[in-house]
This record gives C-alpha cells, sequence and structure tokens, in this order.
C-alpha cells in the first residue's frame, strides 16, 4: 500500500506542476509564487482591521503614561490686571463662581470711581497620600493595554486561521482540477474511440451523441472547478492586497511532507500533552478582560478613599486705593505691593461615597462574571471544534486506507470495460459507468487527504497550535 500512496502522491504532484498553465489563463503579466507564511506576512501589512487593532495598543500604551502622569502636582500660574468700581456690603454669600470678589470698598453710599488692581498667583495642590489609588490607576491603564494586545493577537490568530483553511482549500481545487483534467481527457479518448466504433457500423451512432454530451459535461465539471478556484485566490486576494491573477500558490512543499512523512503516517502529532496545553489567543482575550474587571474593581475601591493633600499657594497684589481707602490714578494700582503666601494639609471625603463605591462595585463584579462565562463559552466552542476535528481525523484516516483499493479497482475496471466495448461486448452505458466510478474514487481520494489536512487545521487551532501547524506543513 505504501508505494501505491507514493505513486498517488506523485501523480498529483505532476498535476500540481501543470497547475500554474491552469490557473493563468486569461491572465496577464507574471505571477508570482507565495508560500503560506508570505501569504500570512502579506495579509498583516495589508488588513486595515490589523492596523486597527494595533492603533488601539498604541493608545492603550499611551494610556498607562497617562495614568502614571495624572498624579503629578497641580501649579497654576497666573497674573490678571482690573480695572472696576469697589462697592461691598458686610455679609456672607455663595460666588457661585460667577460674583466678583471685593476685598474692601464699604462705604456710606455707592461710589463709581474706577479703581485700578492687580494681582499674580502661583497655585499648587499634590495628592500626598493615596491609599495606592496611583498605583490602581496605573495598574488598571496596563491591564487595558494587555486587552488591546491579546484583542490584536485574537485577531491575527483568527486571520492565520481563515488563511490557512484557504491555502488547504486552494490545494484541494488544484489537485481537483488535476482530475477534472484527466476526466476530460480520458472521455475526449472515449469519444475518438467511439466515433470510430459507430463510424465502422459496430455500436449505434448514438453512442456517439452520448459520449459527446458525457464529454461536454467532464468539460461543465472543469469549468465549475476552474471558477470556483479563481473565487478561492480573489477570497486570498482580500487578505492579502495581492492581485488575485498575480498569486501562484505554493504547495510543494506539502505535497514533499505529505508523501515523506505524514500520509504514511497519517498523523501531524500536534495534540501531544504539552503542546495541546499551548497558550490559545481566543482564550487568553477573555483572560486579559477579566484581569481589567478586576482591576476596575480595586480601582473602584481605591477610588472612594478620602484624599489628603497637600496645598499651598502664594500670591501678590496692588491697588490703587490706599490704605485709607483715598482712590489714587488707575495706573497707580497696577503694581505689586504686598505679598502672601499660604500653605495647609487638607483631607476630603465624600459622606455619599460609600453608596456609589458599592454602585460602582456591583457593575465591575457583574462585568467580570459576565467575561468569566465568555471565557467558557470559547472553551467549550473550543473543545467541540476540537472533538469534531478528531472525529473527522479518524474517519478520513479510514478512508485513506480504503480508497487505494477503490482507486486500483476503478482503474482495472475502466480499463477492462473499455476494451470490452471496443470488441462490442458491452454498451455505452456501462463504459461511461466504469469511467464515473473511476472519477468519484479519485476525487474522493482528493477529499480525504483534503479533509485530513482541514481537520488536523482545526484540531491545532483549538488547541492553540496553529503556528506549528503551519510551520508542519510548510
Amino acid at each position: 500500500m505504501v508505494p501505491f500512496f507514493i505513486r498517488k502522491l506523485l501523480w498529483t504532484g505532476g498535476i500540481l506542476l501543470w497547475w500554474p498553465s491552469f490557473s493563468l489563463l486569461a491572465q496577464t503579466g507574471t505571477p508570482a509564487t507565495y508560500s503560506l507564511p508570505a501569504l500570512i506576512d502579506s495579509a498583516q501589512r495589508h488588513l486595515p482591521v490589523l492596523r486597527q487593532k494595533k492603533a488601539l495598543v498604541d493608545a492603550a500604551k499611551a494610556g498607562i503614561r497617562d495614568a502614571k502622569d495624572a498624579y503629578l502636582p497641580t501649579s497654576w500660574l497666573g497674573d490678571e490686571v482690573l480695572v472696576g468700581s469697589d462697592n461691598s456690603l458686610p455679609g456672607s454669600y455663595y460666588s457661585f463662581g460667577l460674583i466678583p470678589s471685593v476685598s474692601s470698598g464699604i462705604n456710606p453710599a455707592n461710589n463709581s470711581q474706577a479703581a485700578g488692581g492687580n494681582m499674580a498667583f502661583l497655585f499648587n495642590e499634590y495628592d500626598l497620600v493615596t491609599f495606592g489609588l496611583e498605583r490602581a490607576t496605573v495598574r488598571r491603564a496596563a491591564a487595558g493595554e494587555h486587552l488591546s494586545q491579546a484583542d490584536l493577537d485574537r485577531e491575527l490568530y483568527l486571520m492565520k486561521w481563515q488563511i490557512a483553511g484557504l491555502y488547504l482549500h486552494i490545494r484541494k481545487s488544484q489537485l481537483q482540477l488535476g482530475i477534472d483534467s484527466e476526466n476530460v481527457n480520458r472521455y475526449s479518448e472515449l469519444y475518438t474511440i467511439i466515433r470510430a466504433v459507430t463510424s465502422s457500423g459496430i455500436k449505434p451512432g448514438a453512442d456517439s451523441a452520448l459520449a459527446m454530451a458525457e464529454l461536454s459535461g467532464a468539460r461543465t465539471a472543469y469549468n465549475n472547478t476552474y471558477g470556483r478556484g479563481r473565487q478561492l485566490y480573489e477570497d486570498l486576494s482580500f487578505f492579502t492586497g495581492l492581485p488575485s491573477g498575480g498569486i501562484i500558490v505554493d504547495t510543494s512543499r506539502i505535497r514533499d511532507n505529505l508523501g515523506a512523512k505524514r500520509i504514511n503516517g497519517v498523523s501531524l502529532d500536534l495534540s501531544s500533552p504539552d503542546s495541546a496545553r499551548a497558550p490559545n489567543p481566543l482564550t487568553d482575550y477573555f483572560v486579559r478582560e477579566q484581569d481589567l474587571y478586576r482591576e476596575t474593581e480595586n480601582l473602584v475601591k481605591k477610588s472612594y478613599l478620602p484624599r489628603i493633600m497637600l496645598t499651598g499657594v502664594t500670591w501678590a497684589r496692588g491697588s490703587s486705593i490706599n490704605y485709607q481707602g483715598k482712590y489714587g490714578a488707575v495706573e497707580d494700582g497696577w503694581g505689586y505691593q504686598r505679598y502672601n503666601y499660604l500653605a495647609g494639609l487638607t483631607v476630603t471625603y465624600n459622606l455619599f461615597d460609600l453608596v456609589h463605591r458599592r454602585d460602582k462595585e456591583a457593575i465591575a463584579r457583574n462585568e467580570t462574571a459576565a467575561s468569566e462565562y465568555g471565557l467558557q463559552q470559547e472553551r467549550l466552542e473550543l473543545r467541540n471544534v476540537a472533538s469534531k476535528a478528531d472525529q473527522g481525523i479518524l474517519t478520513a484516516v479510514k478512508n485513506l486506507a480504503e480508497l487505494p483499493i477503490q482507486i486500483a479497482a476503478s482503474e482495472a475496471a475502466f480499463s477492462q470495460k473499455t476494451a470490452q466495448y471496443k470488441a462490442g461486448i458491452i454498451n455505452l452505458v456501462d463504459l461511461a459507468e466504469a469511467s464515473f466510478v473511476l472519477y468519484r474514487a479519485q476525487s474522493d481520494y482528493v477529499s480525504a487527504i483534503s479533509d485530513w489536512l482541514s481537520y488536523n487545521l482545526d484540531r491545532a487551532a483549538a488547541n492553540g497550535n496553529l503556528d506549528l501547524f503551519i510551520q508542519t506543513i510548510q
């Protein structure tokens, strides 16, 4: 059986060598050959969604720096030159930040005389003790950056999975196109034989018409396979940004590897205990999301603790009204005449922070729980993919053991039926049926190999071994 596998792989290899001729029909220019890693690399540089995710990662990294800088001291420097009246009355009021402040101006009657003034100040405020708030803010920003990176890694992983699957489908299309081409040639030869037989009067003339119908059907199947193959190249162009008519997929190494060390063993051996525990970006995203929500919970707790601030202010002031209440020229007040300073230690706490903290913690806690359920769902789906892939691999392995027998028997039967038809022993229906059985066996063989590879791809991706699979088939 092993020699047969090698023989069939050499046969399919010959088909693949002719593939550029098939794929370049109606194309112009000289296409380039791309391996699977080269296609993935092109997609990484082309797909806008990956650059979008990368930009979000950079934004998250900038957010870490912003979180660290948020606790720098607050320092305000200002200077103002004023012209206005100076009237006031004793008593307290809420200013609301709208009522201009005057420090004197208590007179028996309204006085509309203008007075000049000048004031400069330097105000500083620093969170002396944050009770861990600063560290919690930075940790939450770092968790956000990790989540953005995990989102990028997940998108990249899914892209690799899609391109690898597309690569294998194109390979299957190439093999099937070779089989369809062989089928067209086979029916063409049969038509030549049948026309000769019918011309001699050995067989009825209707056989020639039926043979032409079969030949036309074989050409139609070839055209359909070719068209589906070009659609796959359009999908590949979408991912990579390469012109679909300028791509030739290089499957030579996968063909060599299959013949040398994989078809005989029928196992990529990617599910060993060590490799099965490989980190999977599809689940790591939810792990990072949980980390973010946990850090958010911690930040909420720290945000509603008391604040201890160190404050200080210095200011200088001038006025055109002297200490005896006499008005001078307006410009006399545009210089600094008095200097003051003030420093203090401030403790603030909102008595209703307990309520706010409870509400915010409830939000963060439920977000963490939702992320945990998302992780469980993702793991469940990946286990399902891996289990289905395992079953598919077992089926493909069994088929790969049976199909060589089927192909050998079909080839022998077709040769016998051809000879019998020439001898006038059987009719065209029997010969066409033998040809169809051979075509179906060859197509099933291609499907079995392709299914085996596709299921191994799914199992590797579900177990976090996608990059290893890509390296293996390359």
